[in-house]
């Protein structure tokens, strides 16, 4: 008898899926949530010249070693040339480390690198005190607008998603990701442009310019945090997740699908197809859009390469980032992929009905429980 994870019984109340079914999605109705967008017929309000894109149907792998060896190198491979040029990141012995402040249970510093291109990176770094060896970390990453003191453990709010993972033995690191938190005011028109919007728009056509794309740049800076966590002593190595809601959790995946270091992963309210993105006429923000991806694949290529690695997609039926058919075509297809590694429980999609983007506290739960089953801390 196969066993189900625990945070399963939670949100379904006691309902327990069979061995077959075990990867499959989940739907739940939470306590309340503030709902969004009713979605129609696809491709309803897109004139008819912009319907057919073209997009090539991704074989969905079916002999593990052929994917292992020939498929999946091939679909990184690809994959980053639309991410343009990164340039080799800096040595991550040249991070600075601010401050550090004792904070009762943990430390919190405040650090900075320079990314060897064209700016200095804010972060923070949360080191549990009671520690039995390396322990895990965990990578957040805030959504558009937000930054790095979205995950500055804050023990006065239950729900704070730092305090949660630091008050659990996790490492907590974050930064600001480019034309957020800090760092805003400081792309290429310094402190004319102190909007982010704006500010995102010329970051995004300056590296086009460059051969770069804003994404990829913002991927590369995710990977020098990588690189610097490495370097301490208080992090396990082969223990590292990353977590994110809208555009951290696309961050997220995307780092996941490039960079093998990251473990298992949590992503809320981003779990996104781009062909039902834009049947339904649904917006994006323009820091993500990379030239050419759609010549080659839609995200469930993208979405197979984390696998076998833990993941985790909470998404709202409402959220207009996220369209549910989209969703219900990547719950098939990349559920698949993990089926064929024969570890389907390490995926698992939970559409949370009536919701649209919002990060309830049942997915903030749900995070927790997720790192805790596939990267516990040493007790």
């Amino acid at each position: 008898m196969r066993c189900t994870p625990l945070f399963i019984l939670t949100f379904l109340g006691g309902f327990l899926p069979g061995a077959d079914s075990l990867w499959a999605q989940i739907r739940v109705t939470p306590e309340r949530s503030q709902g969004g967008v009713e979605f129609g017929e696809p491709w309803a309000h897109v004139p008819e010249t912009f319907r057919n894109l073209g997009v090539p149907q991704w074989p969905v792998p079916t002999d593990l070693k052929q994917w292992q060896e020939v498929d999946r190198p091939k679909v990184r491979e690809t994959l980053y040339e639309p991410l343009g040029e990164m340039p080799p990141r800096p040595d991550p012995s040249e991070v600075k480390v601010l401050s550090r402040e004792d904070c009762g249970t943990y430390v919190l510093e405040r650090l900075e690198f320079f990314n060897g291109v064209d700016m200095t990176v804010p972060g923070i770094l949360a080191v549990p005190k009671k520690r039995k060896g390396p322990v895990p970390a965990i990578i957040g990453m805030h959504g558009h607008s937000g930054s790095k003191n979205d995950y500055v453990p804050n023990p006065e709010n239950r729900l704070s998603l730092g305090w949660m993972l630091v008050e659990q033995g996790y490492v907590v690191a974050a930064i600001d990701a480019y034309f957020n938190g800090d760092r805003v005011g400081k792309g290429p028109r310094g402190e004319i442009e102190r909007g982010a919007a704006g500010q995102e728009m010329s970051l995004f056509k300056l590296h086009l310019w460059q051969g770069r794309t804003l994404w990829g740049m913002m991927l590369r800076d995710e990977q020098c945090l990588l690189d610097y966590l490495l370097t301490r002593p208080e992090v396990d190595g082969q223990r590292i997740g990353a977590t994110g809601g809208s555009m951290g959790c696309t961050r997220a995946w995307w780092l996941a699908a490039i960079d093998d270091r990251v473990h298992a992963i949590v992503g809320i309210d981003c779990f996104t197809r781009y062909t039902e993105l834009l049947a339904h006429a649904s917006s994006h923000g323009i820091y993500y859009f990379v030239p050419g991806v759609l010549k080659h694949f839609d995200t469930e290529a993208i979405y197979a390469l984390v696998a076998p690695r833990p993941m985790l997609m909470l998404s709202g039926n409402q959220d207009n980032n996220a369209p549910p058919d989209g969703i219900e075509i990547l719950e098939k297809k990349v559920g698949s992929v993990y089926q064929l590694y024969g570890q389907p429980e390490h995926f698992r999609s939970v559409l949370y009905l009536n919701t649209g983007h919002e990060y309830l506290p049942e997915m903030r739960t749900a995070m927790i429980e997720w790192f805790e089953q596939y990267l516990p801390v040493p007790k």
